[in-house]
Formats: C-alpha cells, sequence, structure tokens
C-alpha cells in the first residue's frame, strides 16, 4: 500500500496506514487490476484491440502473431509464434500470480476438442445446462429450429416472467455462436423480450 496523493506527514517511517476494507471484492477492484494488467501487456509490445479491449495483439518482425483474450482472471493465450507465447508466460508470472492450465478445454461454456483435422468448439455441456433448467431435459428433437411459414406475433395468451425469459433469451443468444442455425429462430423470440408470452416461451 501507498500512502494516498496529498497525504502529508512530516515523518512518515512512523507511520502506518490502517486498512478499513479490503480491497479483494470493492466495486473499483476489476477496473484496478485490468488497468494494471493493461499496461503491462502494452510494455511487452501488445496492441489492445479496439473491437475487444480485453484482446491483446502482437506482430512480431517474422510475420507471426500471438494473441490474449482475458475474462475476469482467465485468459487464453494463441498463435503461430511458440517462443514468443512462452515468453508472455513467464513475463507474466513475475508480475501477476498464474497458473497454467494447458491446453484450452473449456472456455465460458464451449468445449474445445483437439483432432488431426484441427479444433472443434462445442457447447454441448452448455445446451444440457440449459435444457435441464428449463426442464426440456426429455423432450424431443427437431429437424428444424423454428416452424415454417410461423406467424408469431402478440396473441391472446398468458403473460411470462419478464426477467426469466429475458435471461432465456439472453442464453440462446449466446448459445448461437457454435449453433448458427437457430440463429433465425433466436431473432424471433427475442423481439417479444418487453411482452412475453406463454406462447413465445413455449415457441
Amino acid at each position: 500500500m501507498e500512502i494516498p496523493p496529498g497525504f502529508e506527514v512530516k515523518n512518515e517511517r512512523n507511520k502506518v496506514c490502517l486498512l478499513k476494507k479490503a480491497l479483494y471484492g470493492l466495486k473499483q477492484s476489476p477496473r484496478a487490476w485490468f488497468g494494471r494488467f493493461t499496461k503491462a501487456m502494452v510494455s511487452l509490445g501488445y496492441k489492445q484491440s479496439q473491437g475487444d479491449h480485453t484482446l491483446f495483439i502482437k506482430h512480431s518482425s517474422i510475420g507471426k502473431l500471438t494473441l490474449l483474450l482475458v475474462y475476469v482472471d482467465d485468459m487464453i493465450i494463441a498463435g503461430d509464434d511458440e517462443t514468443e507465447k512462452l515468453a508472455l508466460k513467464d513475463k507474466l508470472a513475475t508480475q501477476f500470480e498464474m497458473k497454467d492450465l494447458g491446453k484450452l478445454k473449456y472456455f465460458l461454456g464451449i468445449e474445445v476438442a483437439y483432432s488431426k483435422k484441427g479444433i472443434f468448439i462445442s457447447q454441448r455441456k452448455y445446451v444440457l445446462d440449459l435444457l435441464k433448467e428449463t426442464g426440456k431435459l426429455g423432450c424431443r428433437t427437431s429437424t428444424v429450429p423454428i416452424e415454417q411459414n410461423h406467424k408469431m406475433g402478440y396473441e391472446e395468451s398468458a403473460p411470462v416472467e419478464k426477467a426469466q425469459y429475458q435471461r432465456l433469451v439472453g442464453k440462446l443468444i449466446y448459445l448461437s455462436h457454435t449453433r448458427p442455425d437457430i440463429a433465425y429462430a433466436v431473432s424471433v423470440v427475442s423481439q417479444f423480450m418487453h411482452d412475453p408470452r406463454e406462447t413465445h416461451a413455449s415457441s
């Protein structure tokens, strides 16, 4: 800890700071940590993406690329420069408490599998948890995500809990990252987020 700017004491050696509140868990803690992390990444030659501020990019002089994506306290390091990736891990470990979990297997509800043909991503566990949450674990599968020539509107049906409906649609939107085939159906049900009805929830 450091004495805050503007606080002047003649004999600082005999003074101590009294901690009235834990630093971890404060509202400004994540912002302060990310600010420090950003400075560390910039000092290592990385540029912060303007499209996504949690993405840091570094191009080497030999045309290789290294990427780091951070979400809260989880990080993914990817790229074709193996030397730079190892150096980045070592340098970050000197400034932050870190643990290398090896190859990426699971990140934000997305499962990652490796094969000779390449990388396969899916959200199988995410879908199963979603079906369990909505009580549809034993439902029958359908070849199409939504009925053809549907006419979904504001039919006379009972309203459903708005927050629960919005949360469910939000999860479906996230699922469409790996399941683009449901994107249209999700866009239809998301039109009724401000006044959801039973007909919208059961579609």
